[in-house]
């Protein structure tokens, strides 16, 4: 048996734990206050929300980075995970992401591996989540080296395994791009989850200064799907935030992008995006969204080659996070 905590905000996590889960022969149980999706194989441990309004030393001196004092639903959150823990004995718990889960399974003496995400991650709370972890698993490439460098130094116990989907990578040379009735090339703007600037104004001054183009936008400010694929697949250029799931997905679909970070805390997306400018990548990078010169842009994207993202998501990625995370749980249990 091996734990999943999936952390609640944007669907980033969720998809990724999904794509793991797939790959790992042990039992899996997911800890989340998500609902439990509909694609889930194993058990699922549904978690009380754990927000404040007005929190009391949430981040307990800055050593931790949620654990407001007085508050009922931490504590009950904690409670449940740790009966489950002495319930079930898992072999081992994945955290995706929270230092405070990672600290409690450890206290209860189960091994831990650590979902790392890019950035500046060096405040005292995340030293502490990387260095109580048995593994770190970073969803990257090991080519793109900039992605760690806003980590502490892990040594040995960093994995970067590839970018993970929930979908497989396209096979073959590049797609065709998208051409709709008319002639017009087709844009799709790949919005989270979790709130972006995308907005639908903006939106739509980009689509009436580029009239050969034909503009779909998906996203918490667009039309939601949970299923984007084929509108990916169908793009001629994707207009995307930094957020790794978007990422691979647009690398899985061999899209060439313009990526435009949003804001995040510890600067995550921005280090993406970075590391993303990189001549190997096929995007272009701008750091906000544009006012004018949209023709360019999409002209300029256009002419990438998609087939570059096949170093960043060759399609292994949640294989090897899962033989990671199978080793780990197979020490502990030899010990």
């Amino acid at each position: 048996m091996i734990g999943y905590y999936i952390h609640h905000r944007g669907r980033g996590h969720l998809s990724r734990a999904l794509a793991i889960a797939a790959e790992l022969e042990q039992p899996v149980t997911g800890l989340s206050s998500l609902a439990p999706p509909a694609e889930w194989r194993g058990d699922w441990l549904r978690l009380p929300a754990d927000g404040a309004e007005s929190p009391v030393d949430a981040e307990g001196h800055g050593r931790l980075h949620w654990a407001p004092l007085g508050h009922a639903g931490l504590r009950t959150r904690m409670a449940r995970i740790a009966g489950w823990i002495d319930e079930r004995r898992p072999r081992a718990l994945v955290v995706d992401v929270s230092v405070e889960v990672g600290l409690l399974a450890r206290l209860h003496g189960v091994p831990v591996v650590t979902i790392a995400m890019p950035g500046q991650r060096t405040d005292a709370a995340h030293e502490l989540g990387f260095a109580l972890a048995d593994a770190v698993i970073g969803a990257w490439p090991p080519q793109a080296t900039g992605m760690a460098d806003g980590l502490p130094d892990l040594g040995g116990r960093l994995h970067a395994v590839g970018a993970i989907s929930r979908f497989a990578p396209v096979a073959g040379p590049e797609p065709e791009g998208g051409v709709r009735r008319g002639g017009a090339r087709r844009v799709v703007v790949l919005g989270g989850a979790g709130g972006d600037t995308f907005t639908a104004d903006a939106v739509g001054r980009a689509r009436d200064a580029t009239p050969g183009w034909a503009w779909t936008h998906l996203g918490a400010n667009g039309s939601w799907t949970e299923d984007p694929w084929a509108t990916l697949v169908d793009a001629s250029v994707v207009v995307t935030h930094a957020g790794e799931s978007a990422i691979a997905e647009v690398a899985a679909a061999r899209r060439p992008a313009i990526v435009i970070p949003q804001p995040r805390p510890h600067d995550e997306q921005l280090r993406t995006a970075a590391v993303l400018a990189d001549a190997r990548w096929p995007t272009t990078v701008v750091p906000r969204w544009p006012t004018i010169g949209w023709p360019g842009l999409l002209h300029a994207a256009d002419e990438l080659d998609g087939g570059d993202w096949q170093a960043w998501n060759d399609g292994g990625g949640a294989h090897r996070a899962a033989a990671i995370i199978a080793a780990t749980a197979d020490r502990a249990a030899s010990t």
